[in-house]
């Protein structure tokens, strides 16, 4: 069942400018927020103790969270470790503690549970392991915008490459943003779905740009603005389903994942939500704004004696 028909008439283009002051206040309010708060960096990032231990009989993660809590890990993360007998702790760096004294602190917060617990290991990540991972998790998206850029020039137009980025970074500024605002927990896993936002925008606006291609060559008389609305609304319905299939999906990971993937789940879900909003919006005002014309997408026939024209359309079979 498909929530939108390929006939709506929606003026997105008529919108544009609607669209692009409230992508100007998103982006100033992210950018404001990675400057002023900064982001909430994990352990992958900030270096620190990582405790396994193991218990007897199955515990619950709330009780153990209380526990550290009033020995003096507020910040600490718990999860399962493959059974709800083995649970991995991950604690910040604390200032006059090094990991023997953390994990000594910890297990005499834990022992006084009444459950039996077994320390099984205590491993410290160095802060410059975190510093190598925050440079090298940049350097990947810089990468990706890069290549990005050079793949879209050769299928379609410079205009379109550079309108393609400039949603890309809209996305994952604002994306990024969410989670200096809202002081969200920012690891490895959440810059692997910032990575992945990457991804399935650009797919999406690909296709948007695939109509616009054919629409220039078909609609011979329509002005840039025309041709963009009508590709945006006939792609619209392709843009809904599969976003709205693909946040049930994470939704359900959200709910029923557990801690260990909120992050990776809310950076999807943030990103998936703006990405579509950019497909429909961002991009295609960024290459109007940009000046693409029928000239720049469809060959030009010179007859002897005649004025130039557009080359008709080639079908391929």
């Amino acid at each position: 069942m498909r929530l939108f028909s390929k006939t709506t008439k929606f003026d997105f283009v008529g919108k544009r400018w609607i669209a692009l002051g409230f992508s100007i206040t998103l982006m100033v309010v992210s950018i404001a927020a990675i400057s002023i708060r900064g982001l909430n960096l994990g352990l992958d990032f900030t270096g620190g103790t990582l405790v396994e231990v193991g218990y007897d009989k199955s515990v619950e993660l709330d009780d153990i969270r209380k526990r550290l809590s009033g020995g003096g890990f507020e910040d600490a993360i718990v999860q399962y470790f493959g059974t709800s007998k083995d649970v991995l702790i991950r604690i910040a760096p604390h200032q006059n503690l090094n990991s023997t004294n953390i994990g000594t602190r910890v297990m005499d917060a834990l022992n006084s549970g009444g459950n039996e617990v077994n320390l099984r290991r205590v491993e410290f990540v160095g802060p410059q392991v975190g510093d190598e991972l925050t440079e090298d998790g940049g350097l990947a998206v810089i990468y990706a915008l890069i290549g990005i850029l050079i793949y879209v020039t050769i299928r379609f137009e410079k205009r379109f490459s550079v309108g393609a980025v400039i949603a890309l970074i809209h996305d994952v500024t604002i994306t990024v943003g969410m989670f200096a605002v809202f002081q969200l927990q920012f690891d490895l896993t959440v810059l692997a779905a910032v990575l992945a936002v990457i991804g399935y925008s650009l797919n999406d606006t690909i296709v948007v740009f695939d109509r616009v291609r054919e629409n220039f060559r078909k609609m011979r008389k329509a002005d840039a603005p025309t041709i963009m609305n009508v590709s945006i609304n006939e792609t619209l319905s392709r843009t809904i389903n599969t976003s709205l299939t693909t946040l049930l999906v994470l939704f359900a990971l959200f709910a029923l994942g557990g801690e260990i993937i909120h992050g990776f789940s809310t950076a999807l879900i943030i990103g998936i939500v703006i990405g579509t909003y950019s497909s429909i919006y961002v991009a295609g005002t960024a290459v109007l704004a940009l000046g693409i014309s029928r000239a720049d997408l469809v060959p030009v026939v010179v007859k002897e004696g005649a004025e130039p024209e557009a080359q008709s359309p080639v079908r391929r079979g």
